[in-house]
């Protein structure tokens, strides 16, 4: 009984780790069913630019190649969240998951940097290393909140 145990215990740790690294691989989405919609309603658009599929295709196929080249800068759990987002419903698109990620993204890095302003003392140097720009705005800032308003 022991002598099954310790193989099945490396043998499930080794799946584990296949696993949770497969987990990062950009996924495939199948977008022919998304495609198809977009050509079929790009035709009952008078006057408007048309999409056929194999344009869409293509268009899906180039945002995949930039997902891949930024694939590594998204968080893990926004690659899972959006992934999963993308695959629901069954008219999967990469313009779709890579839009989700960049708003996970942004959104987190303006949360931060909101954060960051609120934990900044009043008065201080807050404008170092910040561009001219930022700087004067927050001069200003500054000097309108610490008018004294007469009655």
């Amino acid at each position: 009984m022991r002598s099954y145990f310790a193989p099945a215990i490396a043998i499930a740790m080794m799946m584990a780790a296949i696993l949770s690294a497969r987990s990062d691989d950009i996924p495939t989405l199948d977008v022919n069913p998304v495609c198809r919609g977009i050509a079929s309603q790009s035709s009952l658009e008078v006057g408007l630019h048309q999409t056929g599929f194999e344009q869409c295709v293509q268009s899906e196929q180039t945002v995949r190649e930039q997902v891949k080249k930024e694939w590594s800068t998204f968080s893990t759990s926004d690659k899972s969240h959006c992934v999963a987002l993308a695959k629901t419903g069954g008219e999967s698109s990469y313009t779709e998951l890579l839009t989700c990620m960049e708003m996970a993204r942004d959104v987190r890095k303006l949360r931060s940097e909101a954060d960051k302003s609120r934990s900044r003392p009043r008065g201080a140097s807050s404008a170092r290393g910040s561009s001219p720009a930022e700087a004067a705005i927050i001069r200003m800032t500054d000097s309108n909140n610490l008018r004294v308003r007469k009655p």
